[in-house]
């Protein structure tokens, strides 16, 4: 295997790189399916048992950190995109992200 990346790897071992992110989206769909059943039973049960209490939202809580991590995503975008690229338009990525956090 000479050179870098899997352009020159055996044929074989492109199978095996190919395959691995496969698995692991099917592995965490299956994870994701039975937690959202396992949920939806216990939900169930405690609504037979009468014991449900319906979760309490709160909004303005959901909406600060949304802010605050667009903010902190955004402004980390920007300076990225300003160091490698300068100022194009890949800069409107990161300035977007901070748009977005400022309706939030």
């Amino acid at each position: 295997m000479n050179g870098a990346g899997t352009a020159m790897a055996e044929p074989v071992a492109q199978i095996i790189i190919a395959i691995i992110p496969i698995v692991g989206i099917v592995m965490a769909a299956v994870v994701i399916f039975f937690y959202l059943l396992w949920h939806h039973r216990e939900v169930v049960r405690q609504i037979e048992t009468g014991i449900y209490k319906k979760p309490v939202f709160d909004l303005y809580l959901f909406s600060v950190l949304a802010g605050f991590l667009l903010s902190g995503i955004g402004a980390v975008l920007t300076v990225l995109f300003l160091l490698v690229d300068g100022i194009s338009y890949t800069l409107l990525g990161g300035l977007f992200l901070w748009l977005l956090a400022s309706v939030c």
